[in-house]
């Protein structure tokens, strides 16, 4: 073997010159000589350089181990965190999405039940206007038909004030009610809205962690988001259980309004029914006391009238006989008359004041005497009849006047009142 000085010789070899240039090719140069100590020094580092990298490699190979136990293990636990996470929060929403079903059927109920009181309401003040009112009106303006003394402001136009005032205010306070119940329906209506709200947006977020709590790292439809917002929100979780606390509780007032109110309705209708059906049955209790004192009065009256009709036919009776006696004593006076003046015929000592003479005269003056009597009688006669007559008259109209009342009060006001029938609602 040569030692590192020594150099091995080959013969140069020319390339032989082409006859033309165009066939002249280049030949590279050699390659370059290394001494042996080169060659030595170059598979050192080469060693080297080959156990540094493997030692590397195998620290690299034993961190990359253990990095991947521990990426494995956190990438586990932060799996089943979240797992669990998702499992409490479906539990949470379910939980609040049953208590807001709960709520929600409350408030249904209660719109459905207000609905029908408020048709209830409707149903009483459709019959107050057309019926009661109208009827209690009618029975007013009836009675404005009487007549004479009979138009009197009695115990019936009292009550029927009273009723009429009374149905009046009763319309005012179910109008009043009618729309404090509306109000009330709008009121249930909105928290009804803002709980099918929180439904609905509960159902979405229930499907959705669904969905996450059923997929896998092996799942299929799995994305990985670039450059994407993956946490939009930036509401905490104290906002929502506030917001659906407060959900709650307005829900919960407003079916506890509502229960107040329709127990409320219930006593005020209950109270209305009590007192219009008590003032209609002082209004009916008072129209038969008012028929039958005008009963009374008319059937005295007609006992007057016909005690009256008898006294005139007696008093004509009795002038008739007083013109009569007038008339006879006539006769008697003239015949005295007749008498006397023929006995003043008599001659000379024969025409004397004889017992024939005085009693002609006694019989002259008593027959005046007695036709004055007879006359002033009659005189006295004719006038009572002439009142008589008159009081008849006025007894046939009052008569009239009481027909009259009792067929306003008896026939025509209580068939009104028969149709006025007090009911509950």
């Amino acid at each position: 073997m040569a030692g590192p000085s020594s150099v091995v010789k080959y013969p140069m070899k020319f390339p032989v010159m082409p006859d033309r240039l165009d066939n002249l090719q280049l030949i590279p140069p050699p390659p370059s000589r290394f001494t042996l100590s080169e060659w030595y020094l170059n598979n050192a580092s080469r060693f080297r350089a080959a156990d540094d990298q493997q030692q590397l490699a195998e620290r690299i190979v034993e961190e990359g181990g253990r990095m991947r136990d521990e990426t494995k293990e956190l990438v586990k636990t932060n799996k089943d965190e979240v797992d669990h996470r998702i499992e409490e929060k479906l539990k949470n929403l379910q939980y609040r999405q049953h208590e807001l079903n709960k709520q929600r059927k409350h408030l249904c109920v209660e719109i459905d039940a207000l609905d029908t009181y408020m048709d209830r309401m409707y149903d009483c003040l459709d019959h107050l206007k057309k019926k009661l009112i109208e009827n209690c009106k009618k029975c007013i303006n009836l009675r404005e038909g009487r007549l004479g003394i009979d138009l009197v402001f009695d115990d019936v136009d009292r009550e029927l004030s009273k009723e009429f005032e009374l149905l009046k205010g009763v319309e005012a306070m179910l109008t009043r009610m009618q729309e404090q119940t509306k109000e009330q329906l709008r009121q249930l209506r909105a928290t009804r809205h803002l709980i099918d709200r929180e439904l609905h947006d509960l159902d979405a977020a229930i499907k959705i962690d669904e969905i996450n709590r059923d997929l896998r790292e092996t799942s299929l439809n799995l994305s990985i988001y670039q450059g994407h917002q993956l946490n939009p929100s930036d509401i905490v979780q104290a906002e929502t259980d506030m917001y659906s606390q407060m959900n709650m509780e307005q829900s919960a007032k407003r079916v506890n309004d509502a229960r107040m109110l329709k127990s409320y309705i219930d006593t005020l209708l209950t109270q209305l029914y009590e007192d219009c059906l008590q003032q209609g049955n002082a209004v009916n209790e008072s129209f038969r006391r008012r028929i039958d004192e005008m009963k009374e009065a008319k059937t005295k009256l007609e006992q007057r009238h016909h005690e009256t009709a008898r006294q005139a036919n007696e008093m004509t009776r009795n002038i008739t006989q007083l013109q009569k006696a007038i008339q006879e004593k006539e006769g008697f006076m003239a015949l005295a008359h007749t008498r006397l003046g023929n006995r003043a015929q008599r001659l000379r000592m024969e025409l004397c004041r004889d017992d024939v003479e005085t009693s002609l005269i006694s019989e002259v003056l008593q027959i005046q005497v007695a036709v004055t009597e007879l006359q002033n009688q009659l005189a006295h006669a004719e006038a009572s009849l002439r009142y008589l007559l008159k009081m008849q008259i006025q007894l046939e109209e009052d008569i009239n006047v009481k027909t009259n009342s009792l067929k306003i009060d008896e026939v025509e006001c209580l068939t009104v009142r028969d149709a006025m029938d007090y009911h509950k609602y």
